[in-house]
């Protein structure tokens, strides 16, 4: 994810454009502050005067990517597809970004890595991230008429962490494997309620 700037950026856009491209390569507990200061051609004051605390920057950054998720999720109802659908082109939408050559793997992940304190607020920052992914996917479930939408969130949810390492790793079509399990999935969520349907018309016409 790069932050774009102008070519006369202000001293707080550049840092804040390096520490997120930085943030997003090696993961925030990797970058130091000196790092960020160098890059971004600022006195480290000049920095700590826009950003206290390289936690605060951080989670600027996680702003950053919560603002990329909500950029795919629209990118998906933008197609105006079905619901049951939609929830498949969630996978279209990672398998583009994993397509792009400055792919580097989801830092909101590394930072669940990294930061292993309960209640620390990068960590809240990067589980509210997590939350917001799986409402959205628990809202087009519950719109699709599935059984259990929070199971379909969780579900869908570990599919796209896996498949973010994967792609990681050099699988490229990351994506579009997932994209069939959860196909599978879908099926399988959808099929007793069809079921039932037909044995209630069934009952219905016999009673009739």
């Amino acid at each position: 994810m790069n932050v774009t700037m102008g070519t006369k950026s202000t001293p707080r856009e550049r840092i804040l454009r390096t520490a997120c491209e930085l943030f997003a390569r090696h993961g925030i507990r990797a970058v130091g502050v000196d790092t960020i200061v160098a890059r971004s051609r600022v006195a480290k004051m000049t920095l700590y005067r826009h950003y206290p605390s390289k936690d605060e920057l951080a989670m600027e950054f996680l702003r950053r990517r919560r603002e990329f998720s909500l950029a795919w999720q629209a990118e998906v109802e933008r197609r105006k597809l079905p619901p049951a659908k939609s929830l498949l082109a969630v996978f279209d939408a990672l398998d583009r970004w994993y397509r792009q050559p400055d792919y580097a793997g989801c830092p909101v992940i590394k930072t669940v890595l990294e930061v292993e304190a309960p209640g620390h607020p990068l960590r809240a920052a990067a589980e509210e991230h997590f939350a917001g992914v799986r409402d959205f996917v628990r809202r087009l479930a519950g719109q699709a008429g599935l059984r259990d939408p929070e199971e379909i969130a969780r579900q869908w949810h570990l599919l796209i962490l896996g498949s973010v390492v994967a792609a990681c790793a050099g699988d490229v079509d990351a994506a579009r494997r997932a994209k069939e399990v959860a196909r599978a999935i879908l099926a399988a969520a959808a099929f007793p309620r069809r079921r039932v349907r037909r044995a209630s018309a069934r009952i219905g016409s016999s009673a009739g």
